[in-house]
C-alpha cells in the first residue's frame, strides 16, 4: 500500500475480548495499533475494522479502575478475522465458559487468534496451545507450566508466531506483536510508519529474559544507542562485529556481552536483522534487481538475500514483492 493514499483499508475485522479484570493497557495497545486512523499513511481511516466485545454489558477493568459499559456481546467474535485476547492479573481463576467458547469458535472457523501478555492463559485453557509453542509474562511462567504442562512454553521471547495462534509476553511485548502483525499484513514500510508515530521500535531483537529481575551491576554498561544509529546508516558497507567493536572502543567480547545484556541478542544477529529489514523496505519501494537489493542492504549476494528474506518472512523476495511492493506482480530479477 503506497503512502499518500486517502483510501481506507479496514476490511479485516478484529475483535478484542474485554473480560472481567482485563488489563486496560493491552486493550489500548490493540485499539491503538489496529483501530485508530492512520494519517501518517495518508489514510482516512484505520488499517482494520476493530470492535471490543464482552460477555456482559458492563465490564470492570483491572482492579476496578474503571468500568466499560455498552460493550457489544461476544457474538462479535463470530464475525472477526482476528481475535485478540488481552491478559488479566488473576490468571489462576478460570475464564468464564462463554469467553472460552468464543475463543474456540473463532479458532475452529479459521480466525487468527492472538493473546497479549497473560491472555495466553485463556488460550491454553481453551485448548488452543496444547502441543504448540507459546509465551507469557516471565513472572507467570512457572504458574503457566503447572497449569498447562502440555504447552511448549518459551519464556525468554517477546512473542511467538504459530501461524493461526500468536502469543505475546509482557504488556509492552503486546506492542511488539501487534506491530509484527501489521508488518505481516501490510509490509515493513507501513509497520515502520506506524512505529514512528508511536515512537516505538518497529522490531526489537532479543527477548524478555533481559527484563527478568536480577541484581544491577556495580558499573552499568554504556548505552548501545549511538552505535546502533551509526551502524544503521552504514548497512550497505561491509560492516563486521569487529568494526562495531572498534567503533564502540571495546573488545568484541565486551560488545557481545553488552548486546546480550541490553538487547538480548548478538551483534551479528542484530546486524543481519537490520539488513534484512532494509532489504524488505527496498523491495517494497520498487527495486526490481536482487543484486542491487543485496548490495544496498549489505547482504552481499542474491543467494544470501533469498535465504535471509525467506527465513525472516516465510516467503521468497519475489513473493514478498508481489504482496507488498510498489509495483506488485512483476518478478524480481537477479
Amino acid at each position: 500500500m503506497a503512502q499518500g493514499s486517502s483510501q481506507s483499508v479496514c476490511t479485516h475485522r478484529v475483535a478484542v475480548i474485554v473480560d472481567e479484570g482485563t488489563n486496560p493497557f493491552e486493550v489500548g495497545v490493540a485499539t491503538e495499533l489496529f483501530g485508530l486512523p492512520r494519517p501518517e499513511l495518508g489514510l482516512a481511516g484505520p488499517l482494520y475494522d476493530v470492535t471490543l466485545c464482552a460477555p456482559t454489558r458492563e465490564v470492570r477493568m483491572n482492579h476496578g479502575f474503571f468500568t466499560l459499559t455498552g460493550v457489544p456481546g461476544l457474538e462479535a467474535v463470530d464475525e472477526a478475522d482476528t481475535l485478540v485476547v488481552p491478559g488479566r492479573p488473576d490468571n489462576v481463576v478460570p475464564r468464564g465458559a462463554a469467553v472460552l467458547d468464543a475463543i474456540r469458535r473463532a479458532h475452529a472457523r479459521g480466525a487468527r487468534v492472538m493473546s497479549l501478555c497473560t491472555g495466553s492463559f485463556a488460550l491454553a485453557e481453551a485448548g488452543l496451545l496444547d502441543g504448540r509453542r507459546a509465551t507469557t509474562h516471565w513472572r507467570w511462567a512457572d504458574t503457566f507450566r503447572e497449569l498447562h504442562p502440555r504447552v511448549l512454553l518459551e519464556p525468554d521471547v517477546l512473542f511467538v508466531d504459530e501461524g493461526d495462534v500468536l502469543t505475546a509476553a509482557g504488556s509492552a511485548a503486546a506492542l511488539d506483536l501487534c506491530l509484527y502483525v501489521v508488518r505481516r499484513d501490510h509490509g515493513a514500510e507501513v509497520a515502520n510508519a506506524v512505529s514512528r508515530r508511536l515512537v516505538f521500535a518497529a522490531h526489537r531483537d532479543g527477548g524478555q529474559k533481559q527484563f527478568v529481575e536480577r541484581p544491577m551491576p556495580d558499573v552499568p554498561d554504556e548505552s548501545l544507542a549511538p552505535l546502533l544509529a551509526w551502524a544503521q546508516e552504514r548497512l550497505g558497507e561491509p560492516l563486521t562485529v569487529t568494526d562495531l567493536a572498534a567503533r564502540a572502543a571495546v573488545s568484541p567480547a565486551t560488545l557481545h556481552r553488552r548486546f546480550r545484556a541490553q538487547l538480548g541478542t548478538t551483534p551479528l544477529a542484530w546486524l543481519t536483522g537490520e539488513r534484512v529489514a532494509l532489504a524488505c523496505r527496498l523491495i517494497e519501494r520498487g527495486e526490481e534487481r536482487l543484486d542491487v537489493v543485496a548490495a544496498r542492504s549489505g547482504l552481499g549476494t542474491a543467494a544470501n538475500l533469498r535465504a535471509r528474506v525467506r527465513r525472516a518472512t516465510g516467503v521468497s523476495p519475489s513473493a514478498y514483492r508481489r504482496r507488498f511492493g510498489a509495483g506488485r506482480g512483476e518478478p524480481l530479477v537477479s
